[in-house]
């Protein structure tokens, strides 16, 4: 039993490496060579102005709009974030939950004055088994692993600040992708998304909203869920940025919060002169369903695809 389950892990993450790396290749290409005509465009990561101090300063200039770029949502920069979750003490059996998304962010200019934003979740998730009764139904008595539903954002938004507010709203889509009946809704689903924050002084402070209603689908449940992310972080001039959010689900059908708050820590470096940075965190559950986790960790790295 134990070589079997670790063998599913390892075969996992190889699945997980086969594709990220896809995804890095893949999007490289499309800044390369952009198939867009002149209206429709991958949006450029604006570089600062170079002042004065040569190329040394001009270099730390970029990595520290990079570092700021970081930490919004709805930046002009390619980026791939891989995001790797680990939850604990799930389900009377005390089980963990590895998920790792993979959060493509493509910005296409379409507009001399504003962009749309791209911001893709496709979670890969493995589960172990929830209970250990053998009474129980088969599918909490046994592992499960595979994609989840696909979370898909459309933020269309203004390339210049508002008032000093980094806007942009549009619509969001849900689509059941899962692989496993156990690791999604199997509902298609729709609604609006929004996020608001500013950036001063080191600071970035903001909010990212959505809520997902479902039209259509084959699962025994209709989705009815709002999501609250305030942010806050702050940047050093070392490119070091602490953080804390909540990414915060109420699910109406069921009238229940899932609030994880989570501390992290990341920091932007360049590896082969290509800028990658990466996050460790802890997340705590303020409030969960019976039966859903306690805590968890977070490892993220993301590759950053400036122009």
């Amino acid at each position: 039993m134990q070589t079997t389950k670790y063998m599913k892990r390892k075969n996992l993450i190889a699945a997980l490496f086969a594709l990220a790396c896809a995804l890095a290749s893949s999007t490289t290409q499309a800044q390369n060579n952009p198939t867009f005509d002149s209206e429709l465009t991958l949006a450029s990561a604006d570089a600062p102005s170079s002042g004065i101090g040569g190329a040394g300063s001009d270099a730390q200039d970029q990595e520290a709009e990079l570092a700021k770029k970081l930490n919004n949502p709805v930046a002009a920069l390619i980026s791939v974030p891989i995001q790797n979750n680990w939850d604990f003490n799930i389900g009377p059996a005390n089980a963990m939950k590895y998920t790792a998304n993979i959060q493509p962010v493509i910005p296409i200019g379409i507009s001399k004055d504003w962009n749309l934003i791209l911001r893709t979740i496709m979670p890969v998730v493995y589960l172990e088994p929830t209970v250990n009764n053998p009474l129980a139904p088969a599918s909490a008595r046994e592992s499960h692993y595979g994609l989840g539903d696909v979370t898909q954002s459309f933020f269309i938004s203004p390339k210049a600040p508002v008032g000093g507010w980094i806007l942009g709203a549009g619509p969001v889509g849900y689509y059941p992708t899962a692989t496993d009946p156990a690791l999604g809704a199997g509902e298609w689903g729709a609604g609006p998304t929004m996020v608001a924050l500013r950036q001063e002084h080191g600071f970035t402070y903001g909010i990212l909203a959505n809520h997902i209603w479902s039209f259509t689908g084959w699962g025994p449940q209709n989705v009815n869920a709002t999501y609250l992310q305030p942010f806050l972080s702050y940047t050093t001039k070392t490119y070091t940025t602490p953080s804390i959010n909540t990414e915060s689900t109420y699910n109406w059908q069921a009238r229940q919060w899932t609030v994880p708050l989570n501390l992290q820590l990341q920091q932007l470096v360049k590896i082969g002169g290509k800028p990658v940075a990466f996050q460790v965190g802890y997340r705590y559950y303020a409030d969960r369903p019976s039966g859903g986790p306690d805590w968890g960790l977070r490892f993220t790295v993301t590759f950053l695809f400036p122009k």
